[in-house]
């Protein structure tokens, strides 16, 4: 790797750090401090209940789509919770692409650094999106115990349920605050209960939606008491998060073995060619190496998903 490439990459790395410190600081901090959610900030804006559904659903991205597969893909964006338009991310991708060709050309051609930039690329938006929905979905499951409490303590003093839904818009951040609050004005606008709560769990999928969904659901068509129903609620899912949690303790080990045992090639690789740019040079002429590079990624891919089967269980 010449000398060159390197500067470029420190100073892309520098220029990331240092704008991701500054909308921090100046946009993020400050849009936290001025309201609790999303929508109370739209609803201070628009000043029209109607608008503010409108554009929050325009937000969030959703789609009635025909086609299964393309409605479900659809769905799992919107659960990301990511407001990143095509051209942001078009431009972000080809940005990244335009680096790791920089930085791999020397080592495999120009031709194969540009392909496996392409593909190292889109694994890492994959890996990103990924990453987005199940830091979001946690941070909802964990909001949702709470949100539930207080449907509970508005129901037991007399409330009706769209307006005990609409406490918890009030009361709660995001993501919960935001996502309660188009359920309410989606009740509020004429839509059953049954159907506004299947909406919402599209939109999020957190799986103990499905239990408030059929608990709300039996007691519409049956009667009972629902503030009962959801308290056990409640603690049910209490229950389970403490679970999670002593699963996701006696996992990290296994956790982090993987990622350290993935990242460690590339590290090594970037530090070999830092201290000595020459010390490839032998064998990159080679015809061999460029096959036993894809070798390579393809068992650290399979190698990745193995031990990604070993740590996540189901319960």
């Amino acid at each position: 790797m010449s000398d060159f490439s390197i500067i470029i990459v420190l100073v892309f790395l520098a220029a990331t750090f240092a704008i991701y410190g500054l909308y921090w600081f100046f946009i993020f901090n400050r849009r936290e401090q001025r309201v609790i959610n999303r929508r109370l900030e739209l609803g201070r804006q628009l000043r029209n209940p109607t608008a503010v559904l409108a554009t929050l659903r325009d937000e969030r991205g959703i789609r009635n789509l025909s086609n299964p597969t393309l409605r479900q893909f659809s769905d799992w964006l919107t659960q990301t919770g990511t407001d990143m338009n095509g051209r942001s991310f078009l431009l972000m991708y080809t940005t990244v692409c335009v680096i790791l060709t920089i930085v791999l050309s020397p080592i495999v051609g120009v031709l194969g650094g540009a392909l496996l930039s392409v593909m190292a690329t889109a694994a890492l938006a994959l890996l990103y999106l990924i990453r987005l929905r199940s830091r979001r979905i946690a941070a909802f499951g964990e909001q949702l115990p709470d949100a539930i409490d207080i449907i509970v303590r508005g129901v037991r003093v007399g409330l009706p349920f769209t307006n005990a839904v609409g406490l918890v818009a009030r009361e709660m951040p995001d993501p919960v605050g935001t996502e309660f609050g188009m359920l309410a004005d989606e009740i509020g606008f004429g839509l059953d209960i049954r159907s506004a709560l299947d909406n919402l769990y599209r939109r999020v999928g957190q799986a103990d939606l499905m239990f408030l969904t059929v608990s709300v659901g039996i007691q519409a068509r049956t009667g009972g008491n629902l503030g009962q129903i959801l308290a056990r609620l409640s603690r049910l899912m209490r229950s389970r998060a403490n679970m999670r949690l002593k699963i996701r303790a006696l996992s990290a080990e296994g956790r982090a073995s993987a990622i350290t045992l993935s990242a460690f090639p590339f590290a090594l690789l970037f530090l070999i060619n830092l201290i000595s740019p020459t010390y490839y040079g032998a064998i990159r002429s080679n015809p061999i190496v460029e096959p036993a590079i894809y070798l390579g990624l393809v068992m650290l891919i399979v190698g990745n998903l193995i031990m990604y089967r070993m740590v996540n269980f189901k319960y």
